[in-house]
């Protein structure tokens, strides 16, 4: 349990946090932004009295645009517009709900399962409030998801609401740590607390935990693509002050902006909507679909967009005629590689580069295409301040430019501070991840002679043909050039001869789903060969309808890997 005592309002830290204005009009270039990035972290740091709070004295000091801290629509004509202030009063209620009816104290765990419904957001900064630590998932978890969660993270509480409550009461009984289940809802579930009900008779004075900077904040499951889920704990510090590096230098956000991220509410990513956005000043738009709509990105004013490189594929493909992008000034990918294909349509279409950005669950922004910088496509950009990043061998070593290693971060003589601070209970795994000097991230890369990154897949992605290690992410991005192909994943198949091939399984487009497979086949490799060196090209290849896919929407490769291997 956190050691949540007593403190002064870090009045002067919150106003550096808050009018630290991003470079979005001004000359910049990355040498000047690792130059001005000297990020001070006090002892006690609380986002929600220390950014939020101050944004709200900003508010009331007609210092702000009048862009609200969040606005949610539902596409159905039903639309949420909060202040700061609000946000500030409604996050207090919702504290003293969690504090009081739910009997949370600073340091106890929390399950958050919500789709994208400004309860979410509230309840985030209701946790910030409490020193509750917040450990957020997505509506999409079947029973055995939700039952592992609440096992291994031993929360005390979960909320969620009607399309969840069911499942959870199918495995409660088997949680001896579930004291409280807090419904989201107009209606009323017996067994369970209503929040709207606590929440509007909650008083709106709340005195804020004092959390210290090193303090767990939230705890995140990564997305499972290489096993089981892992419990990545974050500090109050390594997402309330490491995100503010993705706000100001990468989304190059304002006080002035309407920011859309896409991610779903059950991921990391969803959090760089709280802190990279809020910590500017910036308005948070969320809309409720379950999936993303290209329409409703020339619907809204939306200035900076951020999304996985699904959604603009499909707007690429697509081209709704409706679609015109009047206010949109900044558009970024994360989440998986985006093919330099893609990048070339999208800035024909609209005239905007997609700044793409490399990082985990484990680490904030690692590398970015930085608002002045140079973008080649296909590169994740170059390390993000804050992070000395390398490419390393199997001892440890650094390489040099060009030569394919680890992607991974110095961690000694000092450990980053906006670095997870471990697997929570699990001691070996988070020993596990240093290599020497270096936490290793699992993924392979290279750099550049300009000091570029590029990835080429995760360690156990790489596939070893005759002596040639081939990345999935260069074949595939050679596959989606060709009309045909919506969607690839590229894995290893055993050969007797050359021990490994390079097999892709591909989703076609309806106009080419009726050709001859075995034509379509050699039209694809011939293409590859054409497009990248000659010996990446697929030599099997399997026409599929969907690829396996996490919760996240990552590709499980390592599922399509298992499966090929297995037939053999």
């Amino acid at each position: 349990m956190a050691d949540c005592t007593t403190k002064q309002c870090l009045k002067q830290r919150s106003r550096q946090l808050c009018s630290q204005s991003s470079p979005a009009q001004a000359s910049f270039s990355y040498e000047l932004m690792k130059q001005q990035y000297r990020p001070e972290v006090p002892e006690y740091f609380n986002f929600a009295s220390d950014v939020l709070d101050r944004w709200t004295e900003v508010e009331k000091e007609g210092k702000k645009p009048k862009t609200p801290a969040l606005w949610w629509v539902d596409g159905d004509g039903e639309e949420v517009k909060w202040s700061f202030e609000e946000l500030g009063v409604l996050s207090r209620k919702a504290a003293n709900v969690l504090s009081g009816a739910c009997s949370l104290q600073c340091g106890d765990r929390v399950l958050l399962l919500l789709p994208r419904i400004p309860e979410w957001w509230l309840l985030n900064v209701a946790c910030m409030r409490t020193g509750t630590v917040l450990i957020p998932g997505t509506q999409q978890l079947t029973a055995k998801d939700v039952l592992y969660r609440l096992q291994k993270s031993k929360a005390k509480g979960i909320i969620t609401d009607d399309s969840m409550a069911s499942t959870v009461e199918s495995v409660e009984a088997d949680c001896q740590s579930l004291k409280f289940k807090l419904l989201v809802s107009e209606g009323h579930r017996e067994g369970w607390l209503s929040f709207k009900d606590l929440l509007k008779n909650a008083p709106s004075d709340h005195q804020c935990a004092t959390t210290k900077s090193e303090h767990p904040m939230a705890i995140y499951f990564t997305s499972g693509t290489t096993g089981a889920p892992k419990m990545t704990e974050h500090s109050h510090c390594s997402y309330g002050v490491g995100l503010t590096v993705s706000g100001r230098y990468w989304l190059n956000l304002t006080s002035s902006d309407i920011y859309w991220n896409t991610s779903d509410t059950g991921w990391a990513k969803a959090a760089w909507s709280i802190f990279s956005a809020w910590s500017q000043g910036a308005c948070v738009f969320v809309h409720k679909m379950p999936q993303f709509s290209p329409p409703s990105l020339s619907r809204y004013p939306i200035t900076v967009f951020c999304s996985a490189p699904t959604a603009y594929r499909m707007l690429v493909q697509h081209r709704p005629p409706s679609c015109t992008f009047n206010s949109l000034r900044h558009c970024a990918s994360a989440g998986e590689p985006i093919n330099p294909e893609v990048m070339a349509e999208w800035k024909a279409w609209t005239g905007l580069d997609i700044h793409e950005g490399y990082g985990q669950t484990e680490t904030v922004l690692v590398c970015g295409n930085f608002k002045g910088m140079e973008i080649k496509p296909g590169s994740m950009g170059k390390p993000s301040p804050g992070y000395d990043v390398k490419i390393i061998d199997e001892n440890g070593n650094i390489l040099p430019p060009g030569k394919e290693g680890e992607i991974a971060i110095k961690v000694k003589p000092t450990r980053p501070l906006f670095l997870f601070t471990c697997y929570t209970d699990d001691p070996e795994k988070t020993k596990a991840t240093v290599r020497g000097d270096f936490y290793v991230t699992g993924d392979r890369g290279l750099m550049d002679e300009d000091g570029y990154f590029w990835f080429v897949g995760r360690a156990d992605d790489v596939i070893n043909s005759a002596g040639y290690r081939i990345g999935p992410f260069e074949v595939e991005s050679a596959l989606i050039e060709h009309p045909a192909v919506v969607e690839s994943a590229v894995v290893s198949s055993p050969d007797p001869i050359r021990g490994e091939v390079v097999k892709a399984f591909v989703v076609l487009t309806p106009s080419y789903i009726s050709h001859d497979p075995e034509k379509m086949m050699k039209e694809l490799q011939d293409h590859v060969k054409k497009a990248t060196a000659p010996y990446k090209y697929p030599r099997k290849m399997e026409f599929v309808r969907e690829l396996p896919k996490t919760i996240s929407g990552k590709i499980r490769r390592n599922e399509l890997r298992q499966k090929e291997w297995r037939r053999y």
